[in-house]
Order: C-alpha cells, then structure tokens, then sequence
C-alpha cells in the first residue's frame, strides 16, 4: 500500500502565524497521501468545463443561427448581425453535470507489485481514480462510488470523501462490481486488472449496458504479468494463499502464458467495443499522465457524441 507519511506543515517563523493557514496546512496533512498524489496528476491537465454540444443555458460559445421570430430581441447579436443582411443569435453550449460513478478492484490480486521500484495494482488503480475524479468535479460533474452510501455530488468535498472511503476499504474477494440501479444517463468508470473470469466480467459489462449506463474500463497491469520474465524454478501463490503451483522450467510455458494473457484483454476489449463502452491499459512502469488524459479525452468526446 502507498506511504502513509502526512504532508509536513511548516513550523511557525514568526508571531504573525495566520491561523487561517495553520488550518488549511493541518487539513492538508490529513488526506489520504493517494490523494495528493492523484491531485498533483490532475494539475498537468489542462481542463475546461465540458459542453454538450447542446444550445442550451452555459458560458461557452457554440454557434451563430439565424434569428426566428420566436427569439426575444435580447438574444440577437447585433454585431454579428452587422456583417449581413440578416439576423443572427448567439448560442451557447448547454452545460450540466452528469452523474460518474466509479469502482476501483479491490481484491487481493490488486496488492500485487513485481518490484520495490513500482506501485502497486491497487495504488495506481486508487491514483488514476482520484485524479479523473478530481478533473471531473472541476468541470462540474457529480461523482460517488458505486456502491457507496452516498449519493454523487459536486465539489472538493465529495473527491474527498471517496478519497479517504478508498483509503479505508478492506480488500474483497471479487474485483467485479456489485449489480447496482444507476440513474440516468450515467457513466461508469471501471478500473481493475481484469484477471477475474470472462464470463463473471460480460455478466456484469452486459447488465449495465442494457439499463442504458456508459461504460469506460481501465485495465492495470503489472509488467511482469503481461511480460512473464520468470525463469528457472518458480512457486506462483494465489492471492488468498489458498493454492500454489510450482514449475521447474517455468520459460517454457511463456509463450502459451502470454497468448491467454493477451486473449483475455483481447476479448473484454472486443465486448467493450461491441457495447459501445471504452477499454484502455496501463501498465505500471510507464507514467500515468497518458493514460488519465485518454480517459479523460473519452469522457468528455462520449457525452458530446451522445449530445448532452
């Protein structure tokens, strides 16, 4: 799990310490240190308010139109309107927020790290979460767990609150979401390393594509299971420590280890494609700023494509 050091306030220089600061510092100390790290990835995004490619209520500008009689006066652009012989209306994007719902696998196969040099499963699985979380609560939208007690919601606070909820989660046996109602039109990010059976994740992918919910998945990998690098004699464990399963030459089974490796990512990937959902990778020694602005990117591309 990730380093639970606290973020160091400084030790006061002077009498004039505001006390204002002294408390922002000592609510800083408190997060979750994931969370930190996930606002730091979040900051190197450029963001803006997502539109819906919609006229509607919003800030943004969408379009120019000719004026119909049932516009009000008030709506005509009359600078625009200068540069022809008609009327025209300005048209801005219609912004509202939608609801994102998130779940992070946290099964005990996501505590895995094949070296000291890397995350964890679960550490970059909790870090690309929070950092999505925190781009979306910017640009408007509610957020929650799936799962969770409370409903989405705006704000820092509700970034918060899942930060420090997945901070607390014991580990689970499943790494598969539970079946839930969710409210529409929904999204549902879903961020695992995927390895649970085929047929228990189509089960699932398949019920929330047909109670209407868009789904983008994110698959986590450690380098050393889509790499297969052992040689030599190697003992493999389950997660639980309930089975183990020892080879003498384990290279020789690489090549037939990798194919069903890839197979499997293959076929959530193909499913995904056919639902209309998005399937992206990540594998845990490469940086995680690439793949938070693709699923970023999707997010926001989906919604306008589906025209809110």
């Amino acid at each position: 799990m990730a380093d639970t050091s606290q973020v160091p306030v400084q030790p006061r220089t002077n009498e004039l310490w505001n006390p204002v600061r002294e408390e922002a510092e000592n609510l800083a100390s408190a997060l979750p240190p994931l969370l930190v790290a996930a606002e730091q990835l979040a900051s190197a995004i450029v963001l803006g308010v997502h539109g819906r490619r919609k006229a509607g209520m919003g800030e943004t500008f969408w379009q120019f139109r000719r004026y119909v009689i049932e516009d009000p006066s008030t709506a005509i652009d009359w600078r625009q309107s200068a540069k022809s012989q008609h009327l025209f209306v300005r048209e801005r994007e219609w912004e509202v927020s939608e609801s994102v719902w998130f779940w992070r696998d946290g099964s005990l196969g996501m505590q895995f790290a094949s070296s000291k040099e890397l995350p964890t499963k679960i550490d970059r699985a909790t870090v690309l979460t929070l950092a999505l979380a925190s781009l979306l609560v910017s640009g408007g939208e509610r957020i929650a767990l799936l799962g969770g007690e409370t409903p989405p919601a705006m704000g820092r606070t509700a970034l918060r609150r899942i930060a420090h909820i997945l901070g607390d989660l014991p580990p689970v046996a499943k790494g598969v979401p539970p079946a839930a109602s969710l409210s529409r039109p929904g999204t549902l990010v879903w961020v695992s390393d995927f390895l649970q059976p085929l047929d228990e994740i189509e089960s699932r992918m398949r019920a929330f594509a047909n109670s209407g919910v868009k789904g983008f998945l994110v698959q986590i990998i450690d380098p050393a299971e889509e790499d297969f690098p052992f040689t030599g004699r190697v003992r493999f464990e389950m997660p639980s420590h309930a089975d183990t399963t020892m080879f003498g030459k384990v290279q020789n089974i690489r090549t037939n280890y990798r194919e069903r490796y890839a197979d499997h990512a293959d076929a959530i990937g193909l499913l995904a494609r056919r639902l209309g959902w998005h399937f992206l990778r990540h594998r845990t020694d490469k940086p995680p700023q690439t793949t938070l602005i693709s699923l970023y990117g999707a997010i926001g591309g989906a919604r306008a494509q589906r025209g809110f």
